[in-house]
């Protein structure tokens, strides 16, 4: 085989496996998330992430007790989000913003979640879930425990 065929061969390989590994990197809702909990949690924000494919919102959550444990959420691209008026400007960490968000628990029991709905704090009520198979937010969310 002639160099120029065997760097044509080997392109090809590389571009194939190079789009094979990007939609196996991509998960469904629910790869993660548990359609059968839906929860509202209420908290203040302490960090968000407006990255590909999906953002990430962390939240601190006042637990029945007293304590304070921190929640993270998933949420849609920013490309999306910016189309709802969601930015790094209407999300701020650290000045005790308090939202609340209605979505699903993540399977593994831990405080992770995915976000349908974000309530802001001027009321605004703002899709912000991204997955294309991710259930609507239920009427009657359990609270975070």
């Amino acid at each position: 085989m002639s160099t120029k065929k065997k760097l044509l061969c080997t392109l090809a390989a590389t571009g194939l496996f190079g789009v094979i590994g990007t939609a196996n990197a991509h998960h469904a809702f629910s790869a993660e998330f548990d359609a059968e909990q839906p929860i509202e949690v209420k908290g203040v924000i302490t960090k968000f992430e407006l990255v590909n494919p999906h953002s990430w919102l962390y939240l601190d959550v006042k637990q029945p007790d007293g304590t304070v444990a921190n929640w993270g959420f998933e949420f849609g691209a920013p490309f999306n989000l910016k189309e709802k008026g969601i930015t790094k400007k209407t999300l701020t960490a650290n000045t005790n913003t308090e939202i609340t968000i209605q979505g699903f628990r993540a399977k593994n029991g831990k405080n992770f979640g995915y976000a349908v709905t974000t309530i802001l704090p001027d009321g605004r009520t703002v899709k912000t879930g991204g997955a294309q198979d991710a259930p609507e937010a239920t009427d009657k969310p359990k609270q975070s425990n």
